[in-house]
């Protein structure tokens, strides 16, 4: 008689299972087609899109799925304030303000960029969620900035806790670790998954939720802002985080192939570009499905580029991994 001797993958899949995240009321999000839109712009390959935006909760997104998993130790454990960062239009922002309400956390965010005479979108639901908000100049005050906030609010007497931009940490990734799952209980893997990527919470996690299933899926970033190199050693060293909360080692996913294009980028971070613009447009026409021009798009500009030129093989089934953003259409 043998005896089957569990994969540490699988070990490790247990262990996802179990770790506990905060009722922010997840759900399986849909997979559509899209092979109209494919057929408008003259790709030959399968076109799929899995809906983040339509998470209901917080107005979705794929901060959602991380802020499940990095709340809860926090609710746990005591904390009674979440301090973040973002931009003006940050959706990683409006979704901790979000959720930080739904758990009966208070929230500070750390604003870089200057205050709007009439806050409009994300903006105006930090302010109706009860957020407070410090501005700041530029990117680079905002983790300084957080600090100060933070030992401001421990000399009150309070319990403030920071997370980080993107909610992009090892614990966060593990949204998308365990969202791999969701997405075969779907149906097939498929050949290529393309999403926007900026902080590397999502990609890493779903490059750990790809090797843990043993899938041979390509995965492709499309950078909104940093270059390539910048993207992939943040991704690599959440991924090394990411292995000892599953009972594996560091260098777990030392192995996997991350890659990231930044050619999207255009002009700079939040700001469109022709090529965004006509995708945002065709996604819309085609599919009533909206990215923003600023981020999602860029990538879906990203995913029609390789599809035309042969980067994607023409027979191949790609699953464009629509993070949201949707919100900053009406700022």
């Amino acid at each position: 008689m043998s005896l089957s001797v569990a994969r540490p993958a699988d070990v490790a899949l247990a262990q996802l299972r179990s770790i506990p995240v905060a009722p922010l009321g997840l759900e399986p999000t849909p997979i559509d087609d899209l092979s109209r839109l494919g057929s408008a712009v003259g790709l030959r390959q399968r076109i799929l899109v899995k809906r983040d935006d339509a998470i209901p909760f917080g107005f979705g997104g794929n901060k959602i799925r991380k802020l499940r998993y990095v709340l809860a130790p926090l609710v746990t454990g005591g904390a009674d304030t979440v301090i973040t960062c973002g931009g003006v239009q940050s959706n990683h922002a409006r979704a901790t303000a979000a959720a930080s309400a739904a758990v009966g956390l208070d929230c500070h965010i750390v604003v870089n960029g200057q205050a709007p005479e009439q806050p409009t979108a994300n903006a105006l639901l930090n302010q109706l969620l009860g957020a407070t908000l410090e501005y700041v100049a530029g990117r680079e005050d905002r983790v300084p900035a957080m600090e100060r906030a933070a030992e401001r609010l421990r000399h009150a007497g309070r319990r403030p806790a920071i997370v980080p931009l993107g909610a992009s940490t090892p614990l966060g990734a593990l949204g998308y670790a365990a969202a791999i799952g969701e997405l075969l209980a779907q149906g097939p893997a498929p050949d290529v998954i393309v999403h926007a990527c900026s902080s590397g919470g999502t990609s890493a996690g779903i490059l750990a939720g790809c090797h843990l299933h043993d899938l041979p899926t390509r995965v492709i970033g499309f950078s909104a802002d940093d270059p390539p190199p910048s993207v992939e050693r943040q991704v690599r060293a959440i991924m090394r985080g990411v292995g000892p909360l599953l009972g594996l080692d560091a260098d777990a996913f030392d192995r996997v192939t991350v890659e990231v294009d930044d050619s999207f980028v255009g002009p700079g971070y939040g700001q469109a570009t022709p090529a965004s613009r006509d995708a945002q447009s065709a996604a819309a026409r085609t599919g009533a499905l909206f990215v923003d021009h600023t981020y999602t798009a860029k990538a879906l500009a990203g995913l029609i580029a390789y599809c035309r030129d042969g980067r994607i093989d023409p027979d191949a089934t790609v699953l464009f991994w629509h993070t949201g953003g949707q919100v900053g259409l009406f700022a």
